[in-house]
């Protein structure tokens, strides 16, 4: 029986899901929903990222929210579906809202880590704006639970890994939508999520011009230069896909090093998996150095250029 259905909309985040959804089966099968648009390979990768089985549905023009729902909730009766595990999107939300009142399930939404104490599953999701960890038992039978992207991380892929096929119709309803033109969203050099080494900066930096300062570092270095929300926001000193936190990316480089960010929590949600955390503030005590590995007391503008030069000469 299938206990565990993974859907995302992401190829990434889907195979995310199902890394954790393998993980937490306890010898079920692990199911995938997929959109088929055509893409050559996308079935074999879920299998390779933990899939038993693979539920295929055309892509054609533009899948409605409630016609995801729907569908997703057929296969509860249909294959015995018991957890879900949805991509904490805009759309995911408001499709995994609409899948657990179909069901009449509990969810939860915005979950950064799913774990099994015994025969309990757990959910943890950031709270009072990111102040604090929840952690909730859903009590329902059946389960629904949307998962913010790249809180786990991808799985390891395995290529000798197959499974089943099956093909489903989209559960029809509510008016149709017609898709004219797909288009990539613009972005900013590469996803900050999928970076080894990201320079952010804070409002420590006084003017935008500044930047450039950051950017020979970051250029020296092989870092991608990220924000706070401040800087993205209100200042708009860097687009929003470059802020780090509660409200932008959540990230897992190498390396993270810290400019005049002062670190309040609204920050530092978006870099807990770092693996080495750098700050550099004028401040002994910002709440950055709370968090970091390393931590520099100083004037990030003699600094930065010092750190720049021992780049260069290879310190």
């Amino acid at each position: 029986m299938t206990k565990i259905l993974a859907f995302s909309e992401e190829s990434g985040g889907l195979y995310e899901l199902l890394g954790k959804a393998a993980e937490l089966c306890q010898g079920d099968r692990v199911a995938a929903l997929l959109l088929s648009d055509g893409v050559p390979g996308a079935v074999d990768e879920c299998f390779f990222n933990g899939a038993d089985i693979v539920y295929r549905v055309s892509a054609e023009g533009v899948a409605d929210e409630s016609d995801l729902a729907g569908t997703l909730a057929r296969l509860a009766d249909t294959v015995g579906v018991d957890i879900y595990l949805i991509s904490s999107t805009k759309r995911g939300k408001e499709i995994a809202a609409r899948l657990a009142t179909r069901l009449g399930a509990g969810c939860v939404t915005d979950v950064i880590d799913l774990r099994r104490e015994g025969d309990v599953l757990l959910a943890d999701r950031y709270t009072l704006g990111g102040n604090s960890v929840a952690t909730e038992e859903v009590l329902t039978a059946r389960k629904v639970y949307a998962v913010m992207p790249y809180a786990f991380g991808r799985p390891e892929r395995d290529a000798s890994r197959t499974g089943q096929t099956v093909d489903v119709e989209l559960a029809a309803g509510g008016k149709k939508k017609r898709l004219l033109e797909r288009k990539p969203k613009a972005r900013e050099g590469v996803r900050l999520e999928e970076a080894e080494r990201i320079i952010a900066v804070g409002k420590g930096l006084i003017n935008q011009d500044d930047l450039r300062m950051v950017s020979d570092l970051a250029d020296a270095i092989g870092a991608e230069i990220a924000c706070t929300r401040p800087l993205g926001m209100d200042l708009h000193w860097l687009s929003e896909d470059r802020i780090v936190g509660l409200t932008g990316v959540k990230a897992a480089p190498k390396l993270y090093l810290a400019v005049g960010v002062s670190g309040q929590i609204q920050h530092t949600v978006g870099i807990t998996r770092a693996k080495t955390i750098v700050a550099i503030n004028k401040a002994a005590d910002a709440p950055i150095f709370k968090v970091s590995d390393y931590g520099i007391v100083g004037d990030l503008y003699a600094i930065l250029p010092e750190l720049l030069a021992q780049v260069k000469k290879g310190g």
